[in-house]
């Protein structure tokens, strides 16, 4: 299922990755992408592209969407990755009462980042909605968010969590992103002390969203760590590509003539591509299988489900090693922040420590090979 805006949002892509590229030491050290840079790309609807066109966004379809996810990722993985998040977490644009979805994401600027849940966080029903206090981390974009969303238990209700989006000024911004990997990414924490939030500012990842199109039915749990999964193909991608010109030019101590002459070097870098296209192509026809059903209308499987998290998985985790092997490859040089791969090397690896890239999910995949309940581990 094709989009008519797909060319023009692919080429928007292009020509904003190439001046991403030009300031990723600014995005690194200011550890977020500039605001002038971000508001340009939301001027340009860059994070709105998964947004139902009913509620004025682009409502990109997911290969599309992918394709500008890996543009960015080869310019800057933290860029990428705020564009990944972003768009995603949009899609529940449609779990929310028309006039709220407007109210929220309706401005050209308007952007939520969320929250994953923290111990502590509670949710009381009170009259019209509910206060809401707690602690909530890693929110990817906090910098040029307007809202921000945070997913809570609420009192004297057991089962699925609520998420609740409340204005950024309810919220007190804490700078706690001081790591090596994903620095431009400003996945600050928040606190939220009992602020009242309207019971149409919240919603259940199980409600219905309207109108249910194929990006809806795909859902968060399965986009998340297939955008995740691409960005580290393009990281691992890009280290490769770059050992592969090195090793043309660049002799090692003590050893006579370039590296792409040496055998060692030789089996390195065949045996790395046969790693990363067998993650990449794993990757790509579990995710256009899923995309398929979604665009006919059918209900996603478990066999889908499983699938789609373990080649996102193994494409993270492979494509972690691949960027150490080109890391190894580049020898003394690598340590030099001048070296890119010496950025990607810390995004990679940064990528690997989430949730996404848990080996665990190899067994909930296996899990379900053997016939075994999966529920919970999804």
């Amino acid at each position: 299922m094709s989009n008519p805006d797909s060319v023009e949002y692919i080429e928007i892509a292009r020509r904003f990755a190439d001046r991403v590229a030009e300031r990723t030491d600014e995005i690194d050290e200011g550890r977020r992408v500039p605001e002038d840079l971000v508001g340009e790309m939301m001027d340009a609807n860059l994070f709105r592209l998964l947004i139902p066109k009913s509620l004025g966004g682009i409502e990109l379809d997911h290969p599309s969407f992918l394709e500008i996810v890996r543009i960015f990722s080869n310019a800057d993985a933290s860029t990428a990755w705020c564009v990944n998040q972003n768009n995603i977490f949009a899609t529940d644009s449609a779990r929310m009462p028309e006039e709220t979805a407007r109210k929220i994401w309706g401005p050209q600027r308007g952007n939520v980042t969320n929250g994953p849940p923290s111990r502590g966080n509670l949710a009381v029903p009170v009259e019209g909605g509910y206060q809401l206090t707690g602690h909530w981390d890693f929110s990817s974009g906090s910098s040029h968010s307007t809202w921000q969303a945070a997913i809570s238990p609420v009192e004297g209700v057991t089962g699925e969590l609520r998420t609740f989006v409340v204005p950024k000024s309810d919220a007190t911004m804490l700078d706690t992103w001081q790591v090596n990997g994903l620095r431009g990414t400003a996945s600050f924490s928040f606190d939220i002390d009992d602020v009242f939030v309207p019971a149409d500012h919240s919603y259940l990842e199980s409600d219905s969203p309207t109108p249910n199109i194929p990006i809806m039915i795909m859902r968060k749990a399965s986009l998340f760590p297939i955008g995740f999964a691409t960005i580290s193909i393009a990281l691992a991608r890009a280290c490769l590509d770059d050992v592969i010109k090195l090793a043309g030019r660049k002799t090692a101590r003590g050893i006579s003539g370039v590296m792409a002459d040496q055998s060692t070097v030789q089996r390195q870098i065949g045996e790395n591509e046969a790693t990363l296209r067998a993650a990449d192509a794993f990757l790509r026809n579990s995710t256009a299988s899923m995309w398929d059903t979604a665009c006919g209308g059918g209900e996603i499987n478990a066999e889908q489900q499983v699938e789609v998290r373990i080649s996102s998985t193994y494409a993270i985790r492979q494509s972690a090693l691949v960027v150490s092997d080109a890391y190894e490859m580049f020898g003394s040089d690598a340590v030099f922040v001048r070296n890119p791969i010496q950025r990607r090397y810390q995004d990679m690896h940064v990528v690997a420590q989430q949730f996404q890239g848990r080996a665990s999910h190899y067994e909930t995949a296996a899990r379900h090979y053997l016939g075994k309940d999966t529920a919970g581990y999804m």
